[in-house]
């Protein structure tokens, strides 16, 4: 019989075809593993991950019930990774991930679905009222500095995949997208001075106070996205429209955790985060992204 043994080594298992990508990420992350090691001489290891379970043999499958049996601590790898690098390894993303449903209490759970919203509605109706002096100052200052309006419109995509008009201060020149859409880059030259202050302090941001008291979105969650960047980025980030199953948030933890970036690996980076979020999320971990938020508002750290 296997006996339990105390190694600081993680036991990974998965289908041989995966074994490339698996030493991979766990090279990245140093982590001390060892890769479909069946025959153990010296008895149970601590702790057993695997990888797509389902299409191993069965004598493999019966192995991590051994292992269960013996108490060893076994759990899917995306699991344990999510726990030692605080972000969702999207590359090993499938659909067993969100088949676990216990675990995405933001989405099953009405009593956290209804707090959320509550504290959103009260948050954003308060943040009107003490910021509308803020919000007024804002809005001249573009107006001195630029023709056009102060706040304009963009169609973005949210909850469950439902558009909705997104309400910004204009950051840019009014002919910002006169060759088509495209992502905002760092030191843009179509941004405004002003504009670009404002996006240092995510003062432009602000106006999506009224979108949260609307209900279209909430003050944490992933940042809404444009359909026509989203088809683009799904075709290489997998699950990349899963985000759209909470409402899009004015700051999240991506926002915090990646500093502003406007390329495909950029948003594989805020994906990783999404995701996270989504299925960890709690009150503690909002009022974390909160405090978060205040302090790169405070020193400026935006784009």
């Amino acid at each position: 019989m296997l006996s339990f043994r105390k190694t600081a080594q993680v036991h990974v298992y998965c289908p041989e075809e995966y074994q490339k990508l698996i030493s991979k990420i766990l090279r990245h992350h140093k982590i001390n593993f060892v890769l479909n090691e069946f025959n153990l001489q010296r008895g149970l290891p601590k702790v057993v991950c695997h990888y797509r379970s389902a299409e191993m043999t069965a004598e493999q499958r019966e192995f991590l019930v051994t292992a269960t049996e013996m108490g060893a601590w076994v759990e899917p790898l995306i699991s344990f990774l999510d726990r030692k690098v605080k972000y969702t390894e999207t590359e090993l993303l499938n659909a067993d991930y969100f088949l676990q449903q216990k675990a995405f209490s933001i989405l099953s759970n009405s009593g956290n679905k209804l707090w959320k919203r509550v504290f959103d509605f009260i948050a954003s109706l308060i943040g009107i009222v003490c910021l509308s002096p803020i919000l007024l100052l804002t809005a001249i200052a573009i107006k001195l500095e630029s023709r056009g309006p102060a706040l304009y419109k963009q169609r973005r995509v949210g909850l469950y995949n439902t558009e909705f008009s997104v309400i910004k201060f204009r950051s840019m020149r009014t002919d910002a997208e006169k060759d088509g859409a495209k992502w905002a880059q760092k030191n843009d030259s179509r941004v405004t001075r002003v504009g670009k202050f404002i996006r240092k302090t995510r003062l432009d941001e602000l106006p999506q106070l009224i979108n949260v008291l609307r209900g279209d979105m909430s003050i944490i969650g992933p940042r809404p996205e444009r359909e026509i960047f989203i088809i683009k980025l799904e075709k290489s980030i997998p699950y990349y429209r899963f985000r759209h199953a909470v409402r899009p948030g004015i700051t999240g933890l991506a926002q915090v955790k990646y500093p502003y970036g406007a390329s495909t690996e950029d948003a594989i980076w805020k994906h990783k985060y999404d995701i996270y979020y989504i299925k960890h999320q709690s009150f503690l971990m909002d009022i974390k992204i909160i405090l978060l938020t205040v302090k790169t508002i405070l020193f400026a750290k935006g784009i």
